[in-house]
């Protein structure tokens, strides 16, 4: 969550000195956002808004294979999506657990996902000439691959495509009963030390830099965000009001090529 908390003011750092040289189709407008499940079984998206922002899709929802689900969000919204897996509800459906990414054993969160935990996170724009932000992040671990597509050809595309899970160090893995590993955890969750924290005297980012445990990660995904300060290969933005964006998760390569939604 403080990585988290540390991206978004950066990104509203940025926000507030952005110049007049984006132009938007409508000023205001906001954006769509279309979550698409491309991994091979059901998962259940959870979603997060930052600031007391309007809420989407409840909190979390369920999502089957090849299923889609879209939601506005005001201009100014920020928040987080991402994927929980091998979910166990009850009859009620609202309460249960996931073996990744739970919320605390509900259906609609109101805290983010338990890490290791894929993320995509924005900060819409609030009107002209303001940009919206948006990343991948596996600061807090990795769960499943989830790709960004911006609807505007001229914005990139941001995400993870690799199996980190299938590269996955074994002392970072989190397997299932099975022993499948369907996680694979940050250096900062398995060791808790401040140099992979970016803590204590390494909070800065003149002193916390990039690790072998983050590395690997920014090899598997080098558009997603590998540790707190990953700011400059990871953060990527888009004229505010300009676009919409597919979130995609386990996208496949031709999905990080494609240059429509």
């Amino acid at each position: 969550m403080e990585a988290f908390l540390s991206k978004l003011f950066f990104h509203l750092l940025f926000l507030l000195g952005s110049g007049a040289f984006w132009t938007t189709k409508a000023a205001g407008a906001g954006a769509t956002f279309t979550l698409k499940n491309n991994c091979p079984y059901t998962i259940w998206p959870g979603t997060l808004s930052g600031n007391g922002d309007a809420l989407l899709g409840g909190g979390g929802f369920e999502l089957s294979m090849n299923d889609t689900a879209s939601f506005s969000a005001p201009p100014g919204w920020s928040g987080r999506f991402w994927a929980r897996t091998r979910c166990l509800y009850g009859s009620s459906s609202s309460n249960g657990s996931c073996a990744t990414g739970d919320c605390g054993g509900v259906l609609r969160c109101v805290v983010s996902g338990a890490p290791p935990v894929s993320l995509a996170e924005f900060t819409l724009g609030s009107g002209d000439g303001t940009q919206d932000f948006y990343d991948v992040s596996l600061v807090d671990g990795y769960n499943v691959g989830i790709g960004v597509r911006p609807s505007r050809g001229s914005c990139r595309y941001a995400g993870c495509v690799a199996d980190v899970n299938a590269r996955c160090p074994a002392e970072l893995r989190v397997p299932a009963e099975s022993g499948e590993t369907v996680a694979c955890l940050s250096a900062c969750e398995a060791f808790g030390a401040p140099e992979y924290c970016c803590t204590g005297a390494h909070g800065s980012p003149a002193t916390c830099g990039p690790t072998r445990y983050s590395q690997l990660f920014k090899a598997a995904c080098p558009a997603a965000y590998s540790y707190a300060y990953d700011d400059a290969t990871s953060t990527f933005t888009c004229a505010a009001g300009t676009a919409d964006y597919l979130i995609t998760f386990c996208p496949s390569a031709a999905d990080a090529q494609s240059k429509k939604m």
